[in-house]
């Protein structure tokens, strides 16, 4: 990250800095980064462009948040463009719901990239999109800046996260019958997606 980028974020994103900075501490600090689930080479994670700041410009501790904030922000981004696009908000603040629910459920990354590029890039990935080609192709700007939006919106407690999934944190297009599904509960379809949450520890025992 060169000089002109970080002035651009110092610029740019300076208005939602406080935000920010709180949500380190209550949604993502829980957890410490794990480089084998966390890193996902040539996304841009956040521990890496937190190195890349240091180095070029030298930045504060709060620049250095700020950045991996943004980066947490970009990924939770992705989700909602790639999964949901066209979904409306229904749809979107579903898919963030499950990225949510794995942050803080036992055995899933304690970040939001780490969450939502898991199993990227050895086509083992959680999210489809994360191993397929579709990041290949150029977004369509306002999507992308209304998926961004949002992102913020809910990382910044904007626009809280109810629980219209019933707790899920696995889901599939209506158009596929994964063989995971069986082993799982249905909670809920919205849109063309349907949503299910993982049966008690009793249940998965017997």
């Amino acid at each position: 990250m060169n000089k002109k980028t970080i002035d651009a974020l110092r610029r740019s994103d300076r208005t939602i800095v406080g935000a920010l900075i709180l949500i380190l501490g209550t949604v993502v600090a829980h957890a410490a980064f794990n480089p084998y689930t966390d890193s996902v080479p040539g996304r841009g994670n956040s521990t890496e462009m937190a190195r890349a700041a240091v180095t070029a410009a030298s930045p504060t501790p709060s620049e250095i948040a700020l950045v991996q904030l943004l980066a947490e922000r970009n990924c939770l981004a992705e989700a909602l463009y790639y999964e949901a696009r066209g979904e409306g908000i229904e749809g979107e603040m579903a898919v963030a719901e499950v990225v949510f629910h794995r942050l803080r459920s036992r055995g899933y990354p304690g970040t939001i990239c780490g969450v939502v590029f898991e199993g990227s890039p050895a086509h083992a990935c959680q999210f489809s999109f994360a191993c397929s080609r579709d990041m290949d192709r150029a977004k369509e700007p306002r999507a992308w800046s209304e998926a961004r939006l949002l992102a913020a919106k809910i990382m910044t407690g904007a626009v809280p996260l109810g629980d219209i999934t019933d707790d899920a944190t696995s889901y599939h297009a209506i158009s596929v019958d994964p063989a995971w599904a069986g082993t799982l509960i249905k909670t809920v379809q919205i849109g063309n997606h349907i949503f299910y949450r993982a049966p008690p520890p009793h249940s998965r025992a017997s």
